[in-house]
């Protein structure tokens, strides 16, 4: 009969502290909701990498790549990641020939590059669709860019992917 009590008495007790039931409430459903991880970057090691629809060198090759393309990667599976790129085709690397060098690509068709953070600083070159760079700092929605030749300037976030590299 003690236990049949004991049970009864607990509703009550919570109503004496609504915030506290409340709190475990909300506790629990937080603790139900999935993880949001950040998204996870790549890029390719070498040339003539190949891009295959399945996971495995038995499965059709759908495009190829080369060094310094950036991915995004989706799902792994053993030594092999469902990726997308920038257009978001989607496709499976062998992870072996990605590393996470952090790299950006220009997604439109003319970008002005810039010598300084923003619209006011005078253009030193136009960048086309597809050419890759290494950032190297943000400031607000400005990165700063290397390219593999050696060139350095700035050109909008919102005009390479990914825009949150860093």
């Amino acid at each position: 009969m003690k236990s049949d009590q004991s049970l009864k008495m607990l509703p009550n007790n919570l109503l004496h502290f609504p915030r506290l039931g409340l709190f475990i409430l909300a506790a629990a459903l937080l603790l139900m909701l999935p993880v949001t991880a950040s998204a996870e970057y790549v890029s390719v090691q070498r040339d003539k990498v190949n891009i295959r629809s399945g996971p495995g060198t038995d499965h059709e090759i759908v495009w190829e790549v080369f060094r310094g393309y950036p991915l995004r990667i989706t799902q792994r599976q053993g030594n092999w990641a469902r990726v997308v790129d920038f257009e978001d085709d989607p496709g499976w690397i062998y992870t072996p020939l990605v590393g996470a060098d952090k790299r950006v690509i220009v997604r439109v068709d003319v970008a002005n590059m810039r010598k300084g953070p923003g619209t006011d600083y005078e253009v030193q070159a136009k960048v086309n669709y597809g050419v890759i760079f290494e950032p190297l700092e943000r400031r607000q929605n400005w990165i700063r860019l290397r390219h593999n030749d050696g060139t350095t300037g700035w050109i909008s976030a919102n005009l390479l992917w990914p825009d949150d590299i860093i």
